[in-house]
């Protein structure tokens, strides 16, 4: 009886896989090489025609993608204080651009609570507009933490906004009391679909033109602070966004460039995989050593050669980060405090002095050259540094 039973069991579940993999038709590959296996192998059979035909409904369902969310609002409000947002729109190059200055005014009427509501609502209203100019097949992903506007797949922009959350806080351990994230303020990135977008939207913040140094992501803290950068695969993406968020975490202390970028750049490091270098260690001392002279030095000093399209780019930022690893090494604590009174308008020279009892110039010539030179010192032959 028991035979009976299985025996029957097999028919029926044999039966009814066969009758699915019938209507699955066209979709299944081979359907009736499965109808066979299942016939020929009972049990096995109808397990594997099963896992098939569970990848097919898979494929074939389609992706739900997000509602495209509130209409781009034409004023903001917190509480009873409300912000014509249509009014102060711009198109700067075709991009919707907010006046900062006019929100930073209406937010600065308010108090500390409303204010930080304020900046949201008007973050969150700008970017409706930035995602209808971009187009239908672009959604904004909205979470505690993180605002990601992309024509990512909705699970990669999700699992992109969990990352921005979880490195935020890696970032704050990193620099160990440097960092600040406003408070109540979401993390913005903007993913583009190409580098001619990228490079167009970035653009609008350099009126002068010109040409762009190769970069993979941008932090512009320009009225509303937020990062940039192209659609790619997620493990392409992370380094960036490593990278930009300790920038956004330093803003408050506006550092001097080179200093901003070695911190981020080694942040990265620790955060984030990155690609290998092209060149060997070996190679990279013989191109500074090539490279770096007064003027070059000077111009790093400035920040201006981190805008060069040419490999003193690639120098400048390998500069800054050897730089900021060894003056971090012997003490963290008394690095901290060299951060944070460092100034522009001397490149933290001043503050490397007091915190640090050296001089940056000798310091950063020992690093490249075979003797090191007070001539390298910011500001040194009548070159300035740029202002505070």
């Amino acid at each position: 009886m028991v035979l009976l039973g299985l025996g029957v069991a097999l028919l029926l579940v044999n039966g009814w896989t066969s009758w699915r993999l019938r209507q699955a038709g066209d979709t299944l590959h081979k359907p009736h090489l499965h109808i066979a296996m299942v016939w020929l192998a009972p049990g096995i059979g109808a397990l594997m025609a099963w896992a098939g035909l569970r990848a097919v409904a898979r494929a074939t369902t389609p992706l739900t993608l997000p509602p495209p969310g509130d209409v781009a609002p034409t004023e903001v409000a917190a509480g009873s204080a409300t912000f014509p947002l249509d009014q102060h729109l711009v198109s700067a190059g075709g991009w919707p651009l907010v006046d900062w200055q006019a929100a930073a005014a209406w937010t600065g009427a308010l108090d500390a609570t409303l204010a930080a509501q304020a900046r949201d609502t008007l973050h969150r209203g700008w970017l409706l507009h930035l995602r209808d100019a971009l187009g239908e097949h672009v959604f904004l992903h909205e979470t505690a933490d993180a605002y990601v506007l992309s024509s990512l797949e909705p699970r990669v922009a999700a699992a992109t906004a969990n990352y921005i959350a979880t490195t935020r806080q890696r970032v704050a351990r990193v620099l160990q009391g440097l960092a600040r994230y406003p408070e109540g303020q979401k993390s913005i990135l903007l993913v583009l679909d190409d580098e001619a977008n990228y490079y167009h939207y970035v653009s609008q913040y350099y009126p002068d033109g010109g040409e762009f140094a190769f970069s993979g992501g941008m932090f512009i803290d320009a009225g509303c602070p937020h990062f940039v950068t192209v659609a790619a695969d997620l493990s392409l993406i992370e380094p960036v966004i490593a990278h930009e968020l300790t920038h956004a975490a330093l803003a408050h202390l506006n550092l001097p460039l080179w200093l901003d970028e070695g911190l981020a750049v080694n942040t990265e490091r620790q955060l984030a995989v990155t690609l290998p270098s092209v060149h060997t260690p070996r190679e990279l001392q013989a191109k500074h050593a090539a490279f770096w002279g007064h003027a070059e030095i000077q111009a790093f000093w400035r920040g201006e050669s981190f805008q060069r399209t040419d490999e003193g780019n690639l120098l400048s930022y390998d500069l800054a980060r050897i730089l900021v690893e060894q003056l971090a090494k012997p003490s963290w604590p008394a690095f901290a405090r060299f951060v944070t009174h460092a100034k522009r308008a001397d490149a933290g020279n001043a503050s490397a002095n007091e915190h640090l009892g050296i001089d940056l110039g000798p310091s950063a010539s020992a690093l490249v050259c075979d003797t090191p030179s007070d001539l390298w010192t910011p500001g040194v032959g009548g070159v300035q540094t740029s202002a505070a």
